[in-house]
């Protein structure tokens, strides 16, 4: 028989239910084991103090790494690289030459030894026996490489033409950028070289043939219209002459000790039988051996860097595909933790230090303040009283080598652009050494890094490096002419014009730390308000279309001189030929 309960009787009977569960909940429930929450490491929190600091605001600060050696089973990586600051990121993420505990890459159970190897063709060499052997036992410890991205078209000519017995799936590739050198190579040179860099003509550059540093002489020669001479055993008294060096600390001895060495001398392109004793008047080389000529002789002085050519020389790390691929994960993983790595050092002068303290370790020169020093970068007298830039490199957090590798906002692949413009020099230069070189998607992988970007998109927070650029242009590194054609009297751009503004666009990428002056002039026909105004909209549409193509407009002077600043004779066709011209100024 069913009851009736009265609605009073209804509100008691859940008031008292109510109450039992509460009693229930406070004597037995919440005494009861209970399985905790795993404990998530936060870090301690802390505003960024670092000057170029990527993360803002109230950041994560991780702890430091023990000294400690780690045992965690996990993937061996063997990493060949050279002393150079741009490693920061690695320094810090492995903790020591080998992984230590609590390290980044500890925990993402990677047993990393750091090598210091300045010898590219010593790493080929290892590289080529890792995938023999890999090929053999796929147990084999990995082998690793990190080199300046710019001379990587030579590097990977050699290295893939080795690997072909093995088969495309033994073949290299790069998968990540960790950095940049940022001012730490350079080409140094006289006082008189940045005044006039035709002063350079006839004089003779040391450095390593076909290396990144050589490249930073050859766009700044180029952009000067100034020729260059690939043959080191001849002097043209017409062309900037190159003395080969072993290394780029024996460009720089070259020059403090006062090399010299006897060539035949070169006359309309043909070698004849008078010599010339040349010695070394400038050294394209990088930290510390920019910092052993201004400390051991002086007199040199930046002619133009790497922070003037910001995308220039990334560095790009490589192994073989067929390892990266057989361990997807492990390179993912490891890309996460470099990029984190990247942020604290860019973010904390604590972990800055640290990486410093960790690099003096693997390269076994210097200290720990000696490197932070030269990363950070810094203006000194030298012996001879000049004035002189020595290091800097910059660490990449997520955004940094999204930007390097096209998968930016911007969407320009800046290392494409590096790659092949300083492949083709090469080639050209030296075809016998390098008649071709591996396509840019054959050697670059960017499946690793995009699967990072899409499936940990909190690691895109950190900033991107920015350059502020001045309003106008007070110092010239370079400056050249260009034959841009236009429709008559008008300032719309002939479609035969594009391959020559592209190459202008791709100089001006390479040369991101600068700014880009377009400036218009004509002959002296006609009107001179007319061509006033005509210059003016002919260097306007040229910005435009810089700027349709990724480049910042802010980063853009555009100028129009009319005929006021003629180069030809206007009295004949051909000299009003040459002043009807687009000057591009790389400057700052």
């Amino acid at each position: 028989m069913a009851i009736k309960v009265k609605t009073s009787g209804k509100v008691l009977m859940i008031i008292l239910v109510l109450g039992a569960i509460f009693a229930g909940k406070v004597l037995w429930w919440d005494k009861r084991p209970q399985e905790a929450k795993v404990s998530q490491e936060i870090g301690r929190v802390a505003l960024p103090d670092a000057p170029e600091a990527s993360l803002v605001g109230n950041a994560s600060v991780f702890p430091l790494p023990s000294d400690q050696e780690s045992v965690n089973g996990g993937t061996h990586i063997i990493w060949k690289v050279m002393a150079w600051n741009s490693q920061f990121p690695l320094m810090y993420a492995n903790g020591g030459a080998l992984t230590t505990k609590g390290s980044l890459f500890d925990k993402s159970k990677l047993q990393v030894d750091i090598v210091r190897q300045d010898d590219c063709f010593k790493s080929i060499a290892d590289i080529v026996k890792f995938a023999q052997d890999y090929k053999n036992n796929p147990e084999t410890p990995a082998v690793f490489a990190s080199f300046m991205g710019d001379g990587m078209p030579a590097f990977f000519a050699g290295l893939s033409k080795e690997l072909e017995p093995l088969g495309p799936e033994y073949q290299p590739i790069a998968f990540y950028a960790m950095g940049k050198s940022y001012g730490e190579d350079q080409l140094m040179g006289p006082p008189d070289w940045k005044k006039d860099p035709k002063s350079a003509i006839g004089k003779t550059v040391a450095c390593v043939l076909r290396d990144g540093d050589m490249n930073i002489l050859l766009k700044w020669a180029g952009d000067n219209n100034l020729r260059v001479n690939p043959d080191e055993t001849t002097y043209d008294k017409d062309a900037i002459n190159i003395i080969a060096a072993n290394d780029f600390l024996d460009a720089g001895n070259k020059y403090i000790t006062g090399y010299k060495e006897s060539r035949k001398i070169v006359k309309d392109g043909k070698k004849g039988s008078e010599e010339a004793t040349v010695g070394v008047d400038g050294v394209a080389t990088w930290t510390p051996g920019d910092v052993n000529i201004a400390k051991q002789k002086g007199g040199l002085i930046t002619i133009a860097n790497t922070k003037q050519y910001a995308s220039q020389m990334p560095n790009i790390t490589i192994t073989i595909k067929k390892f990266a691929y057989d361990h997807r994960t492990d390179i993912e993983n490891l890309i996460m933790a470099l990029s984190q790595a990247g942020d604290q050092v860019r973010s904390f002068n604590e972990a800055k230090a640290f990486a410093a303290k960790i690099s003096a370790k693997v390269y076994n020169e210097q200290s720990g303040e000696y490197w932070l020093k030269y990363y950070n970068g810094v203006t000194e007298k030298d012996m001879q009283g000049l004035d002189v830039a020595l290091g800097g490199s910059m660490a990449f957090n997520l955004q940094d080598a999204a930007n390097t590798f096209g998968l930016g906002k911007d969407g320009i692949d800046r290392y494409k652009i590096v790659y092949n413009t300083f492949g083709d020099i090469l080639s050209k230069m030296y075809p016998e050494y390098m008649a071709t070189y591996p396509p840019y998607a054959q050697v670059v992988d960017k499946s690793f890094l995009q699967s990072v970007i899409v499936n940990h998109s909190e690691l895109m927070e950190g900033k991107a490096l920015q350059v502020t650029y001045s309003n106008e242009i007070t110092s010239k590194v370079s400056s050249k002419s260009y034959q841009i054609q236009f429709e008559t009297g008008s300032a719309i751009i002939k479609p035969e014009s594009y391959k020559l503004l592209d190459e202008i666009l791709q100089s001006s990428v390479v040369a991101e730390g600068l700014k880009v002056g377009v400036y218009g002039h004509t002959d002296n026909t006609g009107n001179a308000a007319a061509n006033q105004k005509l210059s003016e909209d002919r260097a306007n549409s040229v910005k435009s279309y810089l700027v349709s193509k990724g480049l910042v407009i802010d980063r853009i002077e555009s100028k129009g001189f009319g005929p006021a600043e003629p180069i030809g004779n206007n009295a004949t066709a051909v000299g009003r030929a040459q002043n009807r011209r687009v000057q591009i100024v790389l400057g700052e």
